[in-house]
């Protein structure tokens, strides 16, 4: 039905007047509006209203298995039916106490006069009963709530073009849709994800490190000193010069040595080359493969050579077993990541991180129940046609192979350039934003959808400029290094002999010690 038709009747909540039980214990909450106009809790006279004929759209999704939260929905409608059931026995209850009302008043009165002030009152707070039916009309007016967010949520046309309904999108004549209970099982393979990460860095990742001769540089451990570890754990683990001053005289140490103290601390906390390494190998690992899988699962369809045939039928497109696969696999290993973003290495873009991560997650999720199914391979693909480089120009990086290092990097960028800042915007999101409104007017989900995609592009748009910094140092005869590691979390800023004399000053520093040979790695 068109967005600006005639408004469809709205399911009744359970304060409205034509419910059971929806009438004077909940007038307050579904009371009728006055002539004057509508009420506070009068619902809009919008085109959220549902047709008067075929069965509800709630009921199709729950027919169907398509909604993300059927378990709220079903205790919805359960607190819903406990509290019509509360209220009909709430008429029967009141002829029993009003019976025996006489009686207890009149030994109240009695218990009043000897003292039984707290007794009575007790007794008058069982028999009125005000707080379970308090918590009744709560819970009641909860489900409500909770039933009527639901609604608006899988609301057709929040999702779907304009004449769609998700009845069009249910399994037939062999033909399987995306839906979104399908996304389910991606939780429980993230946590499969994880527990294959553990062991892949314990039995592959470490011996490929012992491989490639990566090795640890011996780091001092600070002495134990409860008050200066109370201020780093507290306060902040670099302190100004008063607060070093302060410490000094707390602590009973020369201000150099609470100094010295506060570098070896920074170096203990710092991820070591080895987790480093590993993190890397698994997520190189992760990204070749499902690489060559989105290669394969898109190489021999019509829609990679024509845009337009992107949105050939939509949205009803079926969806065969190796889309579903590859669905399934990225969004649990992205849900994997930000399970274990706090563990992993932190570098200066955390944050962005956090926020790639999240919005990845979000468009998966979006755009298979909406059955964005063939742009979303599209887009999953060309970000994995980068990342894989990435990881392994980091790996020997961390190895000590400086030149390969180099040398895949700067494949990288150029690979990251074409298809970040040329192909995903100039492609992929023109075939996003131009071509669905040839078919069908704009709806939520196409700008929804379109503004997530406008989140990434400005992410890649921040990476690009550090890759751009990194290839300006490597053109410039710099080593090149991630510039998203934070060089106050990997380095020290002045060395365990500072004080020696104006030759260690003057020497590049590593781990609080002058360097003696230039031949030193440095960490990434």
């Amino acid at each position: 039905m068109p967005v600006g038709a005639a408004a469809e009747p709205a399911p009744q909540g359970l304060g409205s007047p034509g419910r059971e039980g929806g009438g004077g214990r909940r007038r307050g909450l579904g009371a009728a509006a006055p002539r004057g106009g509508p009420g506070p809790s009068a619902r809009p006279s919008l085109p959220f209203r549902r047709r008067a004929a075929g069965p509800r759209p709630v009921s199709r999704l729950l027919c169907c298995s398509r909604p993300f939260f059927p378990g709220l929905a079903g205790w919805a409608r359960t607190q819903l039916g406990w509290a019509r059931r509360a209220a009909g026995g709430g008429g029967r209850r009141e002829g029993a106490s009003g019976q025996a009302g006489g009686r207890k008043g009149e030994e109240r009165s009695e218990r009043s006069q000897f003292g039984g002030g707290p007794e009575l009152g007790r007794e008058e707070r069982r028999s009125s009963g005000s707080r379970p039916g308090q918590l009744r009309d709560a819970a009641a007016a909860a489900a409500e709530m909770l039933q009527t967010l639901y609604d608006y949520f899988w609301w057709e046309r929040l999702w779907l073009p304009v004449n769609l309904t998700w009845a069009d999108l249910e399994d037939r004549d062999g033909r399987v849709y995306a839906k979104a209970s399908d996304l389910y099982i991606t939780l429980p393979l993230a946590l499969v994800f994880l527990i294959i990460r553990y062991f892949f860095e314990l039995y592959v990742a470490t011996p490929l490190a012992a491989l490639l001769n990566v090795k640890e540089k011996t780091r001092l451990r600070a002495s134990p000193n409860p008050t200066l570890e109370h201020f780093y754990l507290t306060s902040g683990k670099q302190p100004k010069q008063v607060e070093v001053e302060l410490l000094s005289r707390q602590s009973g140490l020369s201000a150099r040595q609470v100094e010295r103290w506060f570098r070896r601390r920074r170096n203990q906390d710092r991820p070591s080359l080895l987790k480093k390494f590993r993190e890397a190998s698994w997520r190189f690992t992760f990204y070749l493969i499902a690489f060559i899988a989105g290669m394969a699962v898109i190489v021999d369809k019509p829609w990679f050579y024509d845009m337009r045939k992107v949105w050939e039928g939509y949205p009803i497109q079926s969806t065969i077993p190796s889309q579903y696969w590859y669905y399934m696999i990225e969004l649990s290993f992205y849900w994997s990541l930000l399970f274990s973003i706090a563990s992993d290495v932190k570098r200066k873009d955390f944050k962005e991180q956090i926020i790639h991560h999240v919005a990845t997650i979000i468009l998966i999720s979006f755009s298979w129940f909406a059955n964005y199914v063939r742009a979303g391979t599209l887009i999953m693909a060309l970000h994995d046609s980068s990342d894989y480089l990435l990881e392994s120009a980091k790996m020997f990086n961390y190895a000590g192979w400086k030149n390969t290092c180099n040398n895949i990097f700067i494949v990288f960028a150029i690979v990251f350039i074409i298809t970040r800042l040329v192909i995903l915007p100039f492609w992929i999101l023109h075939c996003t934003l131009v071509y669905p409104l040839e078919l069908y007017p704009a709806f939520f989900g196409y700008y929804f959808f379109n503004f997530m995609m406008g989140v990434l592009q400005l992410l890649h748009i921040f990476w690009a400029y550090l890759i751009l910094r990194m290839a300006h140092k490597f053109i410039t005869g710099k080593l090149v290094e991630d510039e998203r590691s934070d060089r106050e979390e990997t380095e020290s800023s002045e060395g365990e002999e500072a004080a020696a004399g104006g030759g260690a000053k003057s020497r590049p520093l590593a781990n609080g010690h002058p360097i003696l040979s230039n031949n030193h790695r440095k960490n990434d």
